[in-house]
């Protein structure tokens, strides 16, 4: 699995506006989040528009306006955020996974990446914006 700049930028981003209030909260800027997440503006923006669209998130307009979760964030998984953003979860080559074909002796690699897909599948499946929200911080070692 390779976690892009977008992907990351793109969890990173849900995460601060479901810190900030999640769905019942104030709307939260994409200035702000820019400023507080280091994420580039421009760059944000245009992530934020993707998850707009794919209904993760509302905007709102006006002085007040900002962005708010669609859904509370017990309820939006990083994987639903992944896959918004950068579709695959996972790819062999550039091609899916499940789409990948082997002969002799690497015939049994399909199977293997299939069987890495499903546990990426599951983590990100089932890992919500809460559990990453409530996950203690560890020292640095």
């Amino acid at each position: 699995m390779h976690v892009s700049a977008r992907s990351d930028y793109a969890v990173q981003a849900m995460l601060g506006i479901a810190a900030a209030g999640g769905a019942t909260g104030y709307p939260v800027t994409a200035a702000s989040l820019s400023d507080t997440q280091h994420i580039p503006l421009s760059f944000l923006q245009s992530i934020l528009l993707d998850l707009r669209r794919a209904g993760l998130l509302v905007s709102h307009r006006g002085t007040d306006g900002g962005y708010v979760l669609a859904r509370s964030p017990a309820e939006i998984t990083v994987g639903e955020i992944l896959r918004c953003v950068s579709g695959e979860l996972s790819s062999i080559r550039g091609t899916p996974a499940r789409l990948t074909t082997y002969d002799g002796a690497a015939y049994g690699l399909h199977e293997f990446w299939m069987s890495v897909h499903q546990a990426i599948t599951d983590l990100v499946d089932d890992t919500t914006l809460t559990d990453l929200l409530t996950r203690q911080r560890r020292p640095v070692s």
